[in-house]
């Protein structure tokens, strides 16, 4: 197949060159850019240098559609909701990897982004991409909204015990941290090396974009569900994210009737793995790859749910669950061009 990455000089375009160079189903990727039309993805990226020598080209829909058979946006906010809608008219497969049309409320959109928001039209027509609990819609999806990094890790995280009503949902507490490379590769005051090296900070302080995400997934899931609490933190680190996640149990539950809630619920899920009692994941222990681990405990002293769930951010959390849902909507095999086993150290 051929396939299209408008933004391929982010660090989500950059991982989706390095993800797709080894998809045995992709034969071409052409290069689309909204504002660096002419440049060599060398110049931005050598590290592709003998891999990928292209310039990137104006965003031009007539010829996408003649080009490509799927277009991936790794685009800041508001780009997609420029072209998403007129690239999908043409018979092309939309993944968009930015936050546009994620939210279903285009106002809780302006209020959490400070944008206009997409035409809704657009935003009904995308398909929430979280493959281990929306396979059969993204299947059939002409649009696929990608999950945001942290939604995906606190979602995962979180399913089985809000499903099956274990929790008490006005309870839910999520600690999240993430490596830098989360803040995209423009260069900020909270993010440069001297502010951020041998440093561990708060940031958005109930403020951050995804936790409109995350209501809204959980209240499909438990229309009991209002309001969460989540703050997210920088650490010294360019990839990873671990949420921890707190909740209050309706009822005592055993480690073992916990466990097991969980390995029934991602049983046949490829890239979900479930630690043994006692055991916890660290962020290195996905590094580079497409899983999310889980650990999970349970404090009979407090009545509490410990979730540890942690995924790399730019795999999992953006352009590895991009090629996932890549594969679903073109019947490919879901893990195809996805095995990878972790980095290490």
């Amino acid at each position: 197949m051929r396939v299209g990455i408008i933004g391929a000089t982010g660090y989500g375009g950059a991982e989706l060159l390095r993800l797709l160079n080894q998809h045995p189903h992709v034969q071409e990727v052409v290069l689309y850019t909204s504002s660096k039309e002419g440049m060599n993805i060398q110049e931005s990226y050598p590290h592709v240098s003998n891999i990928y020598n292209q310039t990137l080209k104006s965003i031009d829909v007539t010829s996408i559609k003649d080009e490509v058979d799927t277009v991936f946006l790794a685009t800041p906010p508001g780009v997609s909701a420029e072209w998403s809608g007129q690239i999908a008219e043409t018979g092309c497969r939309v993944i968009d990897l930015s936050g546009d049309l994620r939210l279903q409320n285009p106002e809780v959109y302006e209020k959490w982004y400070k944008r206009e928001a997409a035409p809704l039209a657009l935003i009904k027509d995308a398909v929430y991409g979280l493959p281990e609990w929306n396979r059969e819609s993204i299947q059939k999806a002409q649009i696929i909204s990608n999950p945001g990094c942290y939604p995906t890790a606190t979602l995962l995280g979180l399913a089985p015990l809000v499903k099956n009503k274990i929790i008490d949902v006005d309870s839910i507490i999520i600690d999240a941290k993430s490596g830098t490379s989360g803040a995209g590769r423009s260069p900020s005051a909270i993010t440069h090396f001297s502010e951020m090296n041998e440093n561990f900070k708060i940031y958005q302080i109930n403020q951050h974009k995804h936790i409109p995400e995350i209501e809204q997934n959980l209240q499909e899931w438990d229309e009991q569900v209002q309001t969460i609490t989540f703050q997210p933190h920088l650490v010294p680190m360019v990839r990873g994210i671990m949420a921890t996640i707190y909740a209050k149990a309706n009822q005592p539950i055993s480690e073992t009737e916990l466990r097991n809630l969980y390995r029934e619920a991602y049983e046949n899920e490829y890239f979900v793995r479930i630690r043994p009692e006692g055991a916890y994941p660290a962020t290195k222990e996905v590094y580079g790859s497409n899983y999310c681990d889980i650990g999970l405990t349970y404090d009979e002293r407090t009545g509490r749910i410990t979730v540890v769930s942690v995924i790399d951010n730019v795999v999992k959390g953006a352009s590895g669950q991009a090629i996932q849902n890549f594969n679903l909507i073109h019947g490919f095999e879901e893990s195809t061009g996805l095995t990878l086993v972790p980095m290490y150290p």
